[in-house]
């Protein structure tokens, strides 16, 4: 899976998404956070996944929400971080 393949990207978060939370389908410009569908307990475990999955070492200047808020958003953001295109 390459980090800068926006398709694998976004599939990726997805299944993490979907594995974690119990909703059936997912939106990719959902936000996740005002629809009540996610926490910041799943925020947190979001972020470590990002990290920990695309080996993206999150400094606090990436702790927006903007970053985190929809599948779309999250790609985005690993794609910017990653050199890859998106955003």
């Amino acid at each position: 899976m390459s980090a800068r393949d926006p398709n694998a990207v976004k599939t990726t978060i997805r299944s993490f998404i979907l594995s974690s939370i119990a909703v059936m389908d997912l939106d990719d410009d959902a936000n996740l956070f005002e629809s009540g569908i996610v926490n910041s307990l799943f925020a947190v475990q979001l972020m470590t996944f990002i990290e920990k999955t695309f080996a993206i070492e999150m400094g606090m200047d990436d702790l927006d929400i903007e970053n985190f808020k929809s599948l779309n958003a999250t790609t985005g953001f690993v794609l910017r971080r990653n050199g890859g295109p998106g955003g």
